[in-house]
Order: C-alpha cells, then sequence, then structure tokens
C-alpha cells in the first residue's frame, strides 16, 4: 500500500495526503527527476523564477530537475510547520517523516528559499500558526518577523 494519495489542498491546488498513519522517520516516497547540472539550471529558462519550479539541489555540481508528471512527490506542498524532511542520498533525494503523521494529514516540507530581494513574490498559505507570511527557510523566518514587529 502506498502511503500517500494526491487529494485537493488546502495549501496550493494540490497535495500529497497521508493513506494511513506514518511512524517518523519513515521513508515516504522518492523525489524524482533528471539530474543536470548546476550550471544548465543557473542558464535554462525552464527555471526562471517567475514560473513554478520543481528544482533540488544535490550538490556543489548537480541539480535534480523534478518537473515531470512521473515525480508524484512534486505536489508535496511547503509549510513553516512542516512533518516531512528531504535528504539527499547519493543522486537520490528521499522524503522522510520528521514526526508521526496522522491518516488523512497532508504532507509538507520545508521549501528552503532564501531571503533575498524577491522573498515577496512568493506567499505562503499554509496557514500554521507559526507561519511568516512567505515561503523562506527556518533560519531566514526570523528577519520576516523583525520587520513585521517594527511596522
Amino acid at each position: 500500500m502506498k502511503l500517500y494519495k494526491i487529494k485537493k489542498s488546502l495549501i496550493d491546488k494540490r497535495g500529497l495526503y497521508a493513506n494511513c498513519d506514518i511512524k517518523e522517520g519513515t521513508k515516504i516516497i522518492e523525489y524524482k527527476g533528471k539530474i543536470i547540472s548546476v550550471r544548465q539550471s543557473e542558464i535554462d529558462p525552464k527555471f526562471d523564477n517567475d514560473k513554478a519550479i520543481y528544482l533540488f539541489n544535490i550538490n556543489k555540481r548537480y541539480d535534480l530537475d523534478g518537473n515531470f508528471k512521473y515525480n508524484i512527490a512534486r505536489l508535496i506542498n511547503h509549510s513553516c510547520d512542516p512533518n516531512c524532511e528531504v535528504y539527499g542520498v547519493g543522486l537520490k533525494v528521499w522524503v522522510y517523516a520528521i514526526r508521526n503523521i496522522n491518516k488523512n494529514e497532508e504532507l509538507s516540507y520545508d521549501y528552503g528559499f532564501s531571503y533575498d530581494k524577491d522573498f515577496k513574490k512568493y506567499p505562503c498559505k499554509c496557514g500554521s500558526k507559526n507561519c511568516a507570511g512567505y515561503i523562506l527557510r527556518e533560519g531566514s523566518r526570523w528577519r520576516i518577523k523583525k520587520k513585521t514587529k517594527s511596522k
């Protein structure tokens, strides 16, 4: 039995949901795609930030382009309070549960976006009580909270 199912998401269009209770530490799904060079991801207009990008940095030389229909893991949405984390093992990328996940709970992970001049282009719709309002990596969210408090 698959650990996940595709359903309409409250975060963004579609998402992956737990098909059963999933224990912390469980390997849930492989993030599949095509291995490309970092240089290719930097120059190819396919990876322009003005459209959806399903790209993982694997190491200094390679990225994983996950923008393929067969990559079901691309449907996992960002959350500021995620229940999953992504780990690279060699040239493969896997999604693991970082806490116990209840049946029918939406799977999510922190997309890890950087705090830069374009951060406001990526509003977060996760709805968690920890939501920063933008899709930013956990270590950069304090900058948003600090800005919000100073207004």
